[in-house]
């Protein structure tokens, strides 16, 4: 059992799984404020729009709903293809997409500037410091 904690811990505590979890929570978070851009902003322009009375009653009824009785039968339930709710999640897919493929974009440019950048000279090795006093005193020698 104590291998078995010390093995997850160390899995844990390696940074991809931390980083994985940071970017799980904000996206979490940034899914809810994308629905509510969609749900709150964006939606109610375009029902004002198209003159609609609220694209959540966007529907198609497949089968009517019945009341229920007085005698405490229950209800037939209506069937409906609620194709207003399906266009808003398509609306909020396309906007998270949207922003992934931006932040993606920038993140690569940023790799790439790296990637561009000329690295510093490598300080020459001992050895190669030695070999070059020598010809230097070679040089020298020969004048």
């Amino acid at each position: 059992m104590g291998k078995f904690l010390s093995d997850f811990k160390e899995f844990a505590m390696k940074g991809n799984v931390i980083d994985m979890a940071v970017g799980v929570i904000i996206g979490g978070a940034f899914g809810k404020i994308v629905s509510s851009l969609v749900n709150d902003i964006i939606m109610p322009l375009v029902t004002l729009c198209t003159g609609g009375d609220g694209y959540r009653n966007l529907k198609y009824v497949i089968r009517e709903g019945s009341a229920a009785t007085a005698d405490g039968v229950a209800a037939m339930e209506e069937v409906a293809i609620n194709y207003g709710t399906f266009i808003m999640n398509i609306v909020d897919f396309f906007i998270i997409a949207l922003s992934i493929f931006v932040a993606l974009r920038v993140i690569m440019k940023f790799k790439k500037k790296e990637e561009e950048a000329p690295a510093a000279p490598a300080e020459p090795t001992a050895e190669e410091k030695l070999l070059t006093e020598i010809r230097d005193i070679l040089k020298n020698q020969e004048k």
